[in-house]
C-alpha cells in the first residue's frame, strides 16, 4: 500500500489526532510553567514541566505507531487558545478541556481498533487510563481543601 493510502487510514488519521493533541500539551504545558507566579510557584511550576515531559512522551509514543504501520506523523499540533487568563484556577481549568479532549481521542482509536488489534487496543487502553488518572488529579487541584465532591466547571 502506498504512503498515502496507508497515511490515510482511519487508525492513522487517529494516531495523528493524538500526536497533535500531545504536541500542544507540551507547547501549552511549557507555556503554562512560564506564566506561573507567586507564593506556590515552585511546585506548579514543576508539575506543568512534567506535563509537558509526560505529553511529548505520549507524542513519541503515538508517532513510533504511525510509522510502525506504516503511515507518516503530522507536522500539525493541536489547537492552541492563547485566552492570556493565568490564574493557577484558569489554567488548570484549560489544562481539564485539553486533557478531556485528549482523552476523547483516545477513546475514539479504541473504538477503530478494538478486537482489530491488541497490540493497539491495549495501548489505547493504558492510554485513557493514564488521561483519566490525570483528569483525576487536575479535578482535586481545583477543589477547595477538604472538598470530597468533583469539581464542576
Amino acid at each position: 500500500m502506498s504512503e498515502d493510502n496507508e497515511s490515510n487510514t482511519p487508525v492513522i488519521k487517529a494516531l495523528n489526532a493524538i500526536l497533535e493533541f500531545e504536541l500542544a500539551g507540551v507547547v501549552r504545558y511549557t507555556h503554562y510553567a512560564l506564566m506561573v507566579f507567586g507564593y506556590n510557584r515552585i511546585p506548579i511550576v514543576s508539575w506543568l514541566r512534567g506535563q509537558a515531559a509526560e505529553s511529548l512522551a505520549h507524542a513519541d509514543k503515538a508517532g513510533e505507531l504511525i510509522t510502525h504501520l506504516g503511515g507518516h506523523p503530522s507536522l500539525s499540533i493541536g489547537p492552541l487558545l492563547e485566552t492570556h487568563n493565568h490564574d493557577i484556577g484558569d489554567i488548570l481549568r484549560e489544562s481539564l478541556a485539553h486533557e478531556t479532549a485528549a482523552l476523547n481521542a483516545y477513546k475514539a482509536l479504541l473504538k477503530l481498533v478494538e478486537g482489530e488489534s491488541v497490540m493497539l487496543e491495549e495501548y489505547a487502553r493504558e492510554m485513557i487510563y493514564q488521561e483519566e488518572l490525570h483528569l483525576g488529579e487536575v479535578d482535586k487541584m481545583l477543589r477547595k481543601p477538604g472538598d470530597l465532591a468533583k469539581f464542576h466547571a
